[in-house]
């Protein structure tokens, strides 16, 4: 288990949720050392308030869909930073170091952070699937979110925040902060593979990457949602 240095008084862990289950307990366990940790349920009918609960984390209720639970916890956060994760995405050591140094650098407020992803499996799929995300975030500026999300208060108002749409929540906040904006930090966002396992690595890649370019064909979020399953 990896833990975040303390104190980190300055930081909200925000983490959108439905059916969270061991993945959540797994990613609640590092955080104790942070100021404040709001999970933030779309619906979810298994036992992730109580896990949430047991780990001393804030439990809130939104409508489904992960920008509204991004946005609902935003607003519900004290701390001037703010660090968005998946329920199945957990921050390694050399992440959690560069958070600490991030956040006290002076001017850091200025740009919004995310890390390197990692998925937790050794497959040579996964390695590949590692380098082609770093190839998009370098040519186009577009982390996804389980890469985490990095950004100080003034920041995330400033750009408008979270939109409550059901996909491509991440994608439509880094565009609106923009290359010069954005900062890849040193570590990992280590997020499960179970997903790419269960459907297949190829499979689940295409899928991605139709989302993509369906978002930037201008289909709406909704529909985009409906063709992925969610």
């Amino acid at each position: 288990m990896t833990t975040p240095p303390a104190p980190l008084d300055a930081l909200a862990v925000i983490i959108p949720v439905l059916n969270g289950g061991a993945r959540l307990s797994e990613t609640l366990a590092e955080l104790h050392p942070v100021h404040q940790v709001i999970v933030v349920d779309g619906g979810s009918t298994d036992d992730f308030a109580a896990r949430a609960a047991a780990h001393g984390a804030r439990v809130l209720r939104s409508d489904p869909g992960r920008g509204e639970q991004l946005a609902v916890g935003a607003a519900a956060a004290t701390a001037p930073w703010l660090l968005f994760l998946h329920a199945d995405t957990r921050l390694d050591a050399a992440a959690w170091a560069a958070l600490a140094a991030h956040i006290a650098r002076p001017g850091a407020g200025s740009v919004a952070a995310v890390f390197r992803l990692r998925l937790d499996d050794p497959a040579w799929q996964a390695r590949g699937l590692e380098w082609g995300v770093r190839l998009r975030v370098a040519a186009l500026a577009l982390p996804y979110g389980d890469q985490g999300l990095l950004i100080h208060r003034d920041l995330y108002d400033a750009v408008g925040g979270f939109a409550p749409l059901p996909l491509m929540e991440d994608v439509d906040l880094v565009r609106r902060l923009g290359r010069s904006r954005l900062r890849v930090l040193d570590g990992a966002a280590v997020t499960s593979a179970e997903r790419w396992r269960r459907r297949g690595w190829l499979r689940q890649s295409a899928r991605n990457l139709r989302c993509l370019a369906l978002y930037f064909l201008g289909v709406a979020p909704s529909r985009i949602a409906t063709l992925y399953g969610r």
